[in-house]
């Protein structure tokens, strides 16, 4: 205490200069805004936009590798194009000053906007937000429509969503409109989003029509595998993360303890849906199919995260489990519905996971809400409502939209050409030859499904442990007294390292591998993706090249039966040709001599 005292006395003009600041701020007035709940809406509309790269990995992996750098472009261009026209007119068009329960006042360039007075965010960061929820919705109907619409089509109608069909219907449900007066609850947009986008997804996908190869005449489903399931898992895993900020970021506010309480309880009820339908859909397919279906499952996920976005704060902890395992049921038969029954070609599920769940979603809030639900008041007041407003988005959806793609197919047209589609988009519309620079392309057969073929009656199986004399062709011997042949073995690539060590075992030091891609009978072999059968693919292959004449052929030939034997189609074949002559160059041996390889020190 007393060295204290002397440091006052001796340096009192630096305790001065020390406790300034201290003294004013304490004495700074409290501002308009609150720092808490404006770094939580940016918070929340950073997770939603990161949700973008979720939705390009999604439909990227679900689709066919030729036209991978056409979506991704297309889910880069909807957030830019609809960033910059939401902010020109859509905003205002879905915020501004209520006209009618309608529509908002247009607030060209959002000059004139103002948040609540008991707000805690700026105009600028709640406009933010709504632009990456807006560019949700847009980027939802690029999954539906792919791998067959103009890139300049897909520009026009992305804009016209986020510029006007959008706004108005989200006018309705969260800018003062008319389902709002009415009591109408879509807290994070199971509707305003989800089911928008779904509509507009839908209506796209049907006036387009199915990819090259998708039905066959008699009405049968051919499945059209997406190239790369780990890029679409690891988009789901994006989406699901993203997801937290697109419903706890919802409530615009961290200010109290009724918010805060509030956020914990969106961010349990969010997870818990998604676990819970991703769970429900693996156990459904594994039943329904025989096989946990892995894409399937992971639509399973993103319909239990559509569906309790409407009521995720209003919905008890339970009751989400019950949504979750409601929409991941759902969700199965809603994808077989819309690909089988109806004969709409949807890629990656995204009618029935945005509009189907997200409709689902909303009426079942209509069940489940704690405060108004029938389930806890007996009143089916609210969710006549909740019904009501569904309804009224998706007819006024349909309508718009149907105008929007029928007059762009009148015009610049909706669908590439059928050269252009098999070819692939990325060629076609970008001049990408692949978005995967080096790595291979696996192309794709636009045939539909061939019944496996039958052996003759007369057919018989020949042992492979049983001796077979030679019956290579014989031709003239040649001059050094040695024939040459080739040997050549297709087979599957996953029995490659058993045909090698075997035919090392026999004194093969030579030999040239190719990866190759193919099929046989083994075509005809049922194969289920997303609940409908996969037609014809050329399967990977390997073909092992050998020039031998001190081996005998049938040498190989029956070892390479042994060791590819399986009983099932796809064990590979073995051909043989002759050869005329060979030559070793580095040391300009021909024939038998050019064949026998010694290491360099013993080479003679």
């Amino acid at each position: 205490m007393k060295k204290m005292e002397a440091v006052i006395r001796k340096w009192p003009l630096l305790l001065a200069a020390l406790a300034t600041p201290a003294v004013a701020m304490a004495a700074e007035p409290e501002g308009r805004y609150s720092s808490v709940d404006t770094i939580w809406v940016l918070l929340g509309a950073i997770l939603v936009y990161f949700m973008q790269p979720g939705f390009a990995m999604v439909e990227t992996g679900l689709t066919r590798a030729k036209n991978a750098g056409n979506i991704v472009m297309k889910n880069f261009m909807d957030f830019a194009l609809g960033t910059v026209v939401f902010w020109f007119l859509g905003f205002g068009l879905m915020f501004g000053t209520d006209i009618g329960g309608i529509i908002g006042t247009p607030d060209l360039f959002v000059t004139h906007f103002q948040v609540p007075d008991d707000a805690g965010y700026t105009p600028l960061a709640y406009l933010f937000f709504q632009t990456v929820f807006c560019a949700t919705s847009a980027t939802i109907v690029s999954g539906a429509m792919a791998e067959r619409t103009k890139f300049s089509a897909y520009c026009v109608y992305s804009v016209l969503i986020s510029l006007l069909i959008y706004p108005i219907s989200g006018h309705w449900i969260w800018g003062g409109g008319w389902l709002s007066e009415l009591g109408f609850h879509d807290f994070a947009g199971s509707t305003c989003v989800h089911l928008v986008g779904g509509v507009c997804a839908f209506v796209g996908a049907w006036l387009l029509g199915p990819r090259i190869g998708k039905y066959n005449k008699d009405g049968t489903v051919n499945a059209i595998p997406g190239h790369s399931i780990t890029l679409a898992c690891l988009g789901m895993f994006i989406l699901w993360m993203g997801w937290f900020g697109f419903n706890g970021g919802s409530t615009v506010s961290m200010t109290g303890d009724k918010t805060i309480e509030s956020v914990g309880h969106i961010m349990i009820t969010t997870n818990l849906a998604a676990a819970a339908a991703a769970c429900t859909t693996m156990i459904v397919t594994w039943v329904k199919y025989g096989k946990p279906d892995v894409s399937m499952t992971l639509n399973g996920g993103l319909a239990g995260l559509v569906a309790i976005t409407a009521g995720c704060d209003t919905v008890t902890v339970p009751g989400s489990f019950a949504i979750g395992i409601i929409s991941g049921i759902f969700i199965v038969y809603a994808v077989e519905f819309v690909d089988q029954k109806l004969k709409v070609d949807d890629p990656v599920g995204a009618i029935a996971a945005h509009g189907g769940c997200g409709a689902l979603g909303t009426i079942l809030t209509g069940f489940f809400s704690e405060s108004d639900g029938l389930l806890y008041t007996g009143d089916p007041h609210y969710l006549f409502i909740q019904i009501l407003g569904v309804v009224a988005v998706a007819v006024y959806v349909f309508i718009a939209i149907n105008i929007v793609f029928r007059i762009i197919r009148a015009t610049i047209g909706l669908r590439v050409s059928p050269s252009e589609e098999i070819n692939g988009l990325d060629f076609e519309e970008h001049g990408l030859a692949s978005a995967y620079a080096d790595f291979m392309m696996i192309p794709e057969t636009t045939e539909g499904k061939i019944e496996a073929g039958k052996a003759p009656k007369n057919a018989v199986e020949i042992p492979v442990d049983k001796e077979v004399p030679d019956t290579v062709v014989p031709r003239e011997m040649p001059a050094d007294g040695h024939h040459l042949y080739c040997v050549t073995i297709i087979t599957s690539d996953k029995r490659f390292e058993i045909l090698k060590a075997s035919l090392e075992a026999i004194g093969i030091t030579g030999m040239t591998v190719t990866q190759a891609l193919g099929f046989g009978l083994e075509k005809g072999q049922t194969q289920m993706y997303r609940g409908a059968a996969v037609s014809a693919k050329l399967l990977p292959k390997v073909r092992v090249d050998m020039v031998v004449s001190k081996i005998p052929p049938r040498t190989i030939i029956e070892v390479a039966k042994k060791a590819l034997y399986t009983g099932k189609y796809g064990d590979g074949k073995i051909f043989i040709t002759t050869v005329d002559n060979a030559v070793k160059i580095r040391t300009g041996e021909e024939g038998y001599d050019a064949l026998q390889d010694y290491p360099i020190e013993d080479d003679k």
